[in-house]
């Protein structure tokens, strides 16, 4: 048992763990990282799944990483370089018809099924950016905290509240009644009150239920819908690419970044335990027994899994302790690779084409997304399931052999409960639900790796299989992310931070979370942070 010192101790080198510590390494401290698996990434890690295939494992596209981040640590210099799809989104439509959305051709599909909705478009996506923009200032900030103290203590966040209500002061009427909207009602009234034809609100309503065990038709839907809007790639507001390398791709970039800086990351060292000493977190013991004490203990684990596996619950205020008990996780994934011997053709858009590079959405209506939530409910799984696929070896040919591919599933909605006995039936739902739309697909399939909720959670720590680290709602957002009083990153146990997507602005591959954890740890044992 070896026993060492660092200023600060990282618990899990997840993307948002990895940009934690490139910050404050960058400010001067020594920083250690605790990596449970063999490589570092989190749930945003390239792995061979079948002999010669290799593929984004869990997370599978980018849009979401922040841009200043990607700047400070000089991400492309390290091997980054994402491309974007040719189409946005294809939608196989039940009729037989289809449609495509991307740059300069949304409409003109909208107008297809609905001239009236091919209007509204424009003023659809600049009101819906108005409150894009407000969010995306936010990002990168922490919101304003509750917190127990005099005028000294309440001071700077009240003045953060009055620059956040400055914010939407500086809306009109129609862009504040937008922002309630957006955060209170379910995305399916919000788009059934813009469109009339199913195609384009079953594009933008898709964006509600990823990775949202809810119907469209859920309130707080909406604001799922929103999440998935403030990104940005290659300076292209709203638009998703492809890592090139696969999502992995990030993460090793960012672990070059952190090198650099003097970033020490121990791989295969599990945390067993969160030391404390006079009621403040003071360390961490791995699984080896290995001691290292820091400063600060960073997290970068789900809260559940931080507070009920790792914190003696003796040192936990009982009402927080409670209240993370009660912490709502569980998104109804089930995220699949295919090995795939060539490429799907869809009878609605025969061939091959750049619609086979966009995100393929299978899930016509929001109707059809309403039954599959209900049907879940009730039996475990969807009988008629809604399907994201990506082929992302269209874009990137190092993923798989000459002439073959590999395409990521993304399906919803299973029982985040799903027994592991029933993983094939649903796998093979999943393939079955694609080659009803492209005969010939279920033959090409030469291998997959099927990952439940249940899965998901062993391999990535993602509770419930939630990929948010707990569910975007309105009790559990913003200044209550992950519970009122605690929006700053730093826990009720003084020296214990929270820097994982349990924390603001939630999940989605950001780094938001780890950036803004590191400016308060900084603070705390530095007295500032450089931007």
């Amino acid at each position: 048992m070896a026993q060492t010192t660092t200023d600060v101790v990282i618990l899990g080198g997840g993307h948002n763990g990895l940009v934690c510590a490139f910050y404050l390494a960058r400010a001067g401290l020594k920083v250690t990282v605790l990596e449970r698996r063999h490589v570092v990434g989190g749930a945003a890690v390239t792995e061979e799944f079948h002999p010669g295939f290799r593929n984004s494992t869990a997370s599978y596209t980018v849009s979401l990483l922040n841009p200043k981040i990607i700047a400070d640590m000089e991400l492309a210099r390290h091997g980054l370089r994402v491309v974007e799809r040719k189409i946005s989104n294809f939608l196989p439509l039940d009729d037989g018809r289809h449609f495509l959305a991307g740059e300069g051709r949304t409409a003109e599909e909208v107008a297809k099924f609905s001239a009236r909705d091919a209007a509204r478009l424009p003023d659809y996506e600049r009101r819906l950016e108005r409150v894009a923009a407000i969010l995306r200032d936010w990002i990168l900030k922490a919101p304003p905290n509750v917190v127990e103290g005099g005028w000294m203590a309440m001071l700077p966040e009240l003045l953060k509240a009055g620059g956040l209500g400055r914010q939407a002061a500086g809306l009109d009427v129609e862009g504040r009644r937008d922002l309630l909207d957006l955060f209170a009602k379910s995305a399916g009234d919000w788009l059934d009150g813009w469109f009339e034809s199913d195609p384009i609100k079953a594009l933008f309503g898709f964006d509600s239920v990823v990775g949202n065990y809810a119907s469209p038709y859920t309130p707080g839907s909406a604001y799922v819908l929103l999440h998935h809007v403030f990104g940005e790639v290659n300076g292209r507001k709203g638009a998703w690419g492809h890592a090139i390398g696969g999502m992995g791709a990030i993460t090793q970039a960012m672990a070059a970044a952190c090198a650099e800086q003097g970033v020490e990351v121990r791989l295969e060292a599990p945390v067993a335990e969160v030391l404390t000493d006079k009621g403040r977190a003071v360390g961490a013991v791995t699984g080896a027994g290995d001691v290292v004490r820091a400063r600060a203990v960073v997290s970068n684990l789900h809260p559940r899994l931080l507070f009920e596996r790792l914190v003696d619950d003796a040192v936990v205020p009982a009402d927080f302790r409670e209240r993370i008990g009660n912490y709502q996780s569980g998104s109804g994934t089930f995220r699949m690779n295919l090995a795939l011997s060539e490429l799907p053709g869809f009878t609605a858009l025969p061939g091959p084409g750049d619609h086979l590079t966009a995100g393929i959405i299978i899930a016509p209506s929001l109707a059809y997304m309403d039954r599959a939530h209900a049907s879940a409910r009730l039996n475990g799984w969807s009988a008629e399931p809604i399907v994201e696929m990506l082929i992302p070896s269209t874009l990137d040919d190092s993923l798989a052999p000459p002439g073959q591919h590999v395409a990521s599933l993304f399906c919803q909605h299973v029982s985040p409960d799903l027994a592991d006995e029933h993983r094939d039936t649903v796998a093979d739902l999943m393939i079955e639900t694609v080659d009803r739309r492209a005969p010939g697909f279920r033959a090409s399939v030469l291998g997959r790796l099927a990952l439940g909720p249940r899965d998901l959670e062993r391999r990535f720590g993602l509770v419930g299989g939630d990929i948010f680290h707990g569910r975007l709602t309105l009790d559990q957002l913003f200044s209550a992310r992950p519970v009122l009083g605690h929006a700053d990153h730093r826990m009720p146990v003084p020296g214990l931070y929270l820097c994982g997507s349990g924390a603001h602005p939630g999940g989605g591959v950001t780094g938001a979370p780890g950036h803004n954890a590191a400016r308060a740890v900084v603070k705390d044992l530095k007295g500032g942070l450089r931007s």
